[in-house]
């Protein structure tokens, strides 16, 4: 029986200095015994001056490696672009298999780590010092630390999924695109399933069935810049399509259309009316909580509705798709599964 997953980070278990975590510390400290693993595979490469500037700050201050399953031409240009400049830049291991790359390149990166703390960010994600040395202090306690994203700048589509973020802290806590976890917990429950969609939730799952200890502090903010919106709009479907693996979240998603045609059938703008006012005001507990107002401006919450609108449609396309087409398109392949529950990997 594996021993039972403890929980921290609710908003009275902050610290009081790490409450209102945005801004980076003025001044310069000792670099941190903690890697920092970039899973990326790019096709172009008009990111690559803001990307190195950001190593190149990283690299001063953690152990940096960047796992790069790029084209050959595109992964000779990084190559030469962060020489000397990262610990490690190198392809995924070919010996690994897996449907999903981010997963492969995720293992490889932790397995060539250096250090016990490691940090897993997708290249849009961008720490500052504070946060660095706040997921380093937790994982001195927990096994994974799931930060809190946020958008900026915000244009209008990162205005739109900011709807999404403020819902998940008001029931709970957000899906975000870094995670941190303890390396020997990590290589000790075997890594995790490379064939899956969510692959965030697959590792936050891997580690509670693993019996480890899990942190999602609220205060603990951390950047992400806002993909353009085409990509935006290729991703819709594919994000609902992670609802498979929450029932919960999928049924009610399921059931937005249906509910929205009923009200309308009956000519009740009244009741259309409240369920938008009730999710609006849920998003603004979310964007309030732990000093989110820092980070999330008022008008966030009124996306709110508008994305759950949008998952609601998006819902029965992904279902739509995982009946008929047998899974969801990812790159030159389809995924079958978002991720499995804990308790199918416990026997694992």
């Amino acid at each position: 029986m594996s021993a039972p997953t403890r929980r921290t980070g609710a908003p009275g278990d902050r610290h009081p200095r790490e409450a209102r975590l945005v801004a980076g510390d003025p001044g310069r400290r000792p670099p941190l015994p903690m890697a920092y693993v970039l899973p990326l595979r790019w096709t172009v490469d008009t990111g690559l001056a803001e990307l190195t500037d950001y190593l190149r700050w990283l690299a001063g201050r953690v152990e940096v490696i960047v796992v790069d399953g790029s084209p050959p031409d595109l992964f000779a240009r990084h190559a030469a672009a962060w020489h000397g400049l990262v610990r490690r830049h190198l392809p995924p291991d070919p010996t690994l298999r897996g449907l999903n790359g981010k997963v492969t390149g995720v293992l490889t990166g932790v397995q060539a780590a250096g250090h016990e703390h490691v940090v897993i960010a997708d290249d849009d994600v961008r720490y500052d010092e504070a946060g660095l040395r706040a997921v380093h202090r937790l994982l001195g306690r927990v096994d994974l630390v799931r930060p809190q994203n946020y958008f900026a700048p915000l244009p209008w589509h990162a205005w739109w999924d900011t709807g999404r973020i403020l819902l998940n802290r008001a029931l709970g806590a957000d899906y975000p695109g870094t995670l941190a976890v303890r390396r020997s917990t990590f290589l000790g429950m075997g890594g995790y399933d490379p064939d899956v969609l969510f692959e965030n939730l697959e590792l936050i799952r891997t580690v509670r069935a693993y019996g480890g200890t899990e942190a999602a502090p609220a205060w603990l903010y951390v950047r992400r810049l806002p993909p353009d919106a085409a990509h935006f709009r290729r991703q819709r479907v594919r994000q609902a399509y992670d609802d498979l693996a929450q029932p919960a979240r999928l049924l009610t998603s399921l059931a937005v259309l249906p509910a929205l045609a009923a009200a309308v059938a009956a000519r009740r703008p009244g009741l259309l009316l409240g369920a938008a006012a009730g999710t609006v005001a849920l998003a603004e507990l979310g964007r309030r909580r732990a000093g989110g107002d820092t980070v999330f401006p008022p008008s966030t919450a009124l996306a709110a509705p508008l994305w759950l609108l949008e998952r609601g449609m998006c819902g029965w396309l992904a279902v739509g798709q995982r009946f008929l087409c047998g899974g969801v398109r990812y790159g030159d392949t389809r995924v079958r599964r978002a991720a499995h529950s804990t308790r199918a990997l416990r026997p694992r």
